[in-house]
């Protein structure tokens, strides 16, 4: 049964009173089968969690192939915010944190694995595991699906979704610690920028959602960002995650000193004219941010734009000045990566 907050979220998108929904809870791929041949269903509602699901991707696929483009789908998981509250209530105290550690090794670390990925499966079946809030969006967006509205009802998080266009079919979704960044380099050209990872699996997909939903901080990046691990923010602040770049640098990519390789979506943010500027030099290690200290995103283009002008006109001179300022700024004024 559709709780009475279920029914009055849909209907903000769906009226199901008169459109033809179909209401199931499964992590069956099977059981969404039948569903194939029926020209007129316009809502799918799975109350079966995500977290149980085998093939959580196919199973979005397969509800994708089944529905419109504009239809509706709505399915729910345990994020780990409501994994932790739930643990809290069941084990003794004293024992908490350390059943917490247990349970992300063996629920989360252990599946991705090389060599323990079949044996974990084969034992649990995909049952009961640890997946992120920006995991279960993520998943859903790269199956073709655009997130309307997601909302924590009964410690667990529903998702409304609509069909926008066919499911990506990502099979290389990167899980490892060192994973490589689609950036916009020189002349335009898509590089993958190496990183350590800061993020959970799926982010990148949720990009434009949080762009959307959340405000930016003063240097025009995302407040408040959820798909930031815990670790992440350690890495990010002494940029350790940032090292493996180096790889980049030697193999002629990067230079030590230039504007930030950005994602498609950070650039698409940025004036026609300084992006016609930035593919005009190659991206590097070290940003202008560190040397001019903007403190909002407006200064930021700007100190892009005159590191660009400079660059041109003398480019060992202006990397040499560019550098000693950063450096300083570092060392002694503790400009840190935000």
């Amino acid at each position: 049964m559709l709780s009475e907050l279920i029914i009055e979220k849909i209907n903000n998108y769906k009226d199901i009173d008169k459109n033809n929904i179909s209401i199931i809870e499964t992590k069956n791929i099977v059981n969404i089968q039948p569903y194939l041949n029926d020209l007129q269903l316009e809502c799918i509602i799975n109350l079966g969690i995500v977290n149980n699901i085998r093939r959580i991707n196919k199973f979005h696929e397969t509800v994708n192939e089944r529905l419109k483009n504009g239809h509706i789908y709505v399915s729910c998981g345990e994020t780990l915010v409501e994994r932790t509250k739930r643990i809290q209530t069941k084990i003794p105290v004293g024992f908490k944190q350390l059943f917490r550690v247990l349970d992300f090794i063996y629920k989360r670390v252990i599946p991705k694995v090389p060599g323990f990925k079949k044996i974990y499966f084969a034992i649990t079946n995909g049952h009961n595991r640890v997946i992120s809030k920006a995991e279960i969006l993520g998943r859903l967006i790269s199956c073709g699906f655009e997130v309307l509205e997601y909302f924590e009802h009964n410690n667990l998080m529903f998702i409304i979704s609509k069909k926008v266009q066919k499911p990506k079919f990502d099979m290389h979704a990167s899980y490892g610690i060192l994973f490589r960044m689609k950036r916009i380099g020189y002349k335009g050209k898509i590089i993958g920028v190496y990183k350590l990872r800061t993020m959970y699996p799926y982010s990148e997909y949720c990009q434009a959602l949080i762009t959307k939903e959340n405000k930016l901080d003063k240097s025009g990046k995302i407040s408040n960002d959820f798909r930031v691990t815990a670790w992440g923010k350690i890495f990010r602040k002494f940029w350790i995650d940032e090292l493996p770049m180096f790889v980049n640098f030697f193999k002629g990519e990067l230079n030590l000193v230039g504007v930030r390789p950005l994602s498609k979506n950070y650039f698409s943010r940025y004036p026609k004219e300084l992006q016609n500027l930035r593919i005009k030099v190659k991206p590097g290690l070290i940003p202008p941010y560190y040397a001019d200290m903007p403190q909002n995103f407006d200064e930021i283009l700007e100190s892009e734009r005159q590191y660009i002008f400079k660059k041109n006109k003398n480019p060992i001179r202006t990397d040499i000045i560019y550098f000693t300022r950063a450096f300083l700024n570092i060392v002694f004024k503790g400009a840190r990566s935000q």
